[in-house]
């Protein structure tokens, strides 16, 4: 089914391309937007991966970097009957995550500083579950490469559009160029079905045996993302769609690539009473704490670059 999404998806942008070229030069233009697209789409499913990385300035950790945090997408992985992921890590205070890559065997998961920051541990490995669940379900491939072509495309409308701005002859290459990249993002926000995200939401529960723990990171992040948008994902929203929570999240609709986030986490909720995962009880150990007694800093290596407050 997501082969089939992918090529549906790749040939609707290729469409556009040569539509673009068309309008822009022709039959000849349209010829060389279909080599261009095509050219493109061979890059990008070879290489998104790597542009999404670096867009992110994402360093790639070992166990030498952050010993607990790969060991313990070491372990998830086994339990998903996963190969080991690249494991990078983004400094940067919007809290997110995402997996990217076009198969298991070449994949990669990434979080930012700011998740690491304001999740506890089982939260953040209901977080890598989830991308680890991507993965498995093979989501990875039509995520990365409608990010890169989608954003490749905006930017092509945009010079389209200053390009011939000043040229009366060929008006219908301006309206071509302006409402492009809103097309390209509708095409994107309809490939990237809504119910992927509960399949990995569902596939992460169970990697990491909690979906209480994941409904409690998401309600996190959702307020977190709110507070401290991606200014990644200002400059290109099409790379909000490979977040496990998109930096602007609203309520369900036909075009949105997410599902509300109150929606995922009663879905959660729901699993988590079929799998008898009961409620957490009331935090003891906090109540003993004297008030007079400043608390300590924490610090872990969860948070290699000490981001924790």
């Amino acid at each position: 089914m997501n082969s089939m999404k992918t090529l549906m998806l790749l040939s609707a942008l290729t469409a556009l391309f040569m539509g673009l070229g068309y309008m822009l030069g022709g039959a000849g233009g349209a010829l060389i937007a279909l080599v261009a697209a095509a050219a493109m789409n061979v890059f990008t499913f070879w290489n998104a991966d790597k542009i999404v990385l670096r867009m992110h300035n994402a360093r790639e950790m070992t166990k030498w970097d952050c010993p607990q945090f790969v060991g313990m997408i070491e372990q998830l992985s086994g339990r998903a009957g996963l190969p080991m992921p690249r494991v990078y890590l983004i400094d940067s205070p919007h809290p997110n995550a995402f997996a990217t890559g076009r198969d298991p065997a070449n994949a990669a998961v990434a979080a930012t500083t700011g998740l690491l920051a304001i999740l506890e541990r089982e939260e953040i490995a209901a977080v890598m579950a989830h991308e680890l669940g991507h993965i498995r379900n093979r989501d990875t491939l039509i995520m990365t490469m409608t990010a890169t072509i989608a954003g490749a495309i905006s930017m092509l409308a945009n010079f389209g559009f200053f390009f011939h701005s000043g040229e009366r002859g060929n008006p219908l290459a301006m309206i071509g160029a302006i409402f492009l990249a809103p097309f390209a993002a509708m095409i994107l926000q309809l490939a990237l079905s809504r119910s992927r995200e509960y399949g990995a939401d569902r596939a992460g529960a169970e990697i990491c045996g909690n979906p209480r723990a994941l409904a409690s990171a998401l309600a996190k992040l959702h307020k977190g993302t709110a507070r401290v948008p991606s200014p990644i994902a200002e400059r290109n929203p099409a790379v909000a769609a490979l977040y496990i929570v998109p930096s602007r999240s609203g309520r369900d609709s036909l075009f949105s690539t997410h599902p509300d986030t109150a929606n995922r986490i009663a879905a959660l909720q729901q699993l988590a009473g079929e799998m008898g995962v009961r409620a957490p009880e009331p935090h003891r150990v906090r109540a003993s704490v004297s008030p007079s007694r400043p608390r300590k800093t924490r610090t872990s290596a969860l948070d290699p670059l000490r981001k924790r407050p």
